[in-house]
């Protein structure tokens, strides 16, 4: 993404932010023009942050940050993603911090995601981000047959193994993300289910277009 998209659809979502929102923040690039952003309209807010990093720069702007176990629910969460396709589904965890988003996401009453144009594709495609357990990763790895672990990569922000699922078959992304929640030694993986999505913003060329998933109440 071109900074000057991730500007574009960071601002559009900054401004989605209503006053007093218990708000959560995503990790990645697009989020690092978002924080800035949040801080210029100086609004009251709670964030709760899914990465050490997030946190750190959240923090260097001014925003208040606190831990997750105080809240039980956030108004909004704003995140970006690798591959969004036509049909909602998502594929993110490239940073590595895919498993707090999705809880993130999902404690939230709108997800909205942030993406350039070339993110949008017909069809998900491999990799597919995964968390696993170092207690028995071999085996784990093995059960799993393409996925292979990140070489050299730091743990996920809660200790976990970070791997990719090379060659997943993503004909059926729903069936996909049920094996892979059903394998033992999987604490997460980067597929997120349309369900969990508001709506997303796309940065073309400077400007914004919203697409409009549905509201959770």
């Amino acid at each position: 993404m071109s900074d000057v998209d991730k500007r574009a659809v960071a601002e559009a979502a900054a401004e989605l932010v209503p006053e007093g929102a218990r708000l959560g923040l995503g990790t990645g690039t697009t989020v690092a023009h978002l924080l800035p952003a949040l801080a210029r309209r100086r609004l009251r807010l709670r964030c709760v942050a899914t990465s050490p990093a997030t946190e750190r720069a959240a923090l260097a702007v001014g925003l208040t940050v606190e831990p997750f176990d105080r809240l039980d629910e956030l108004d909004l969460a704003i995140d970006g993603a690798d591959q969004v396709a036509r049909s909602g589904w998502l594929v993110k965890g490239a940073g590595g911090a895919h498993t707090r988003e999705k809880i993130v996401a999902a404690a939230a009453r709108r997800f909205v995601v942030m993406v350039e144009a070339s993110k949008e594709v017909d069809a998900l495609r491999p990799p597919v981000p995964l968390e696993l357990l170092a207690f028995g990763l071999e085996a784990t790895v093995r059960a799993l047959a393409s996925a292979r672990v990140r070489d050299g990569a730091a743990p996920s922000p809660d200790g976990g193994v970070l791997a990719d699922l090379v060659t997943a078959d993503l004909a059926d992304p729903a069936e996909l993300a049920a094996r892979l929640d059903a394998t033992p030694g999987v604490v997460g993986h980067g597929l997120f289910a349309p369900a969990l999505v508001s709506e997303v913003l796309v940065g073309r060329g400077g400007a914004v277009e919203r697409r409009v998933l549905h509201d959770r109440v």
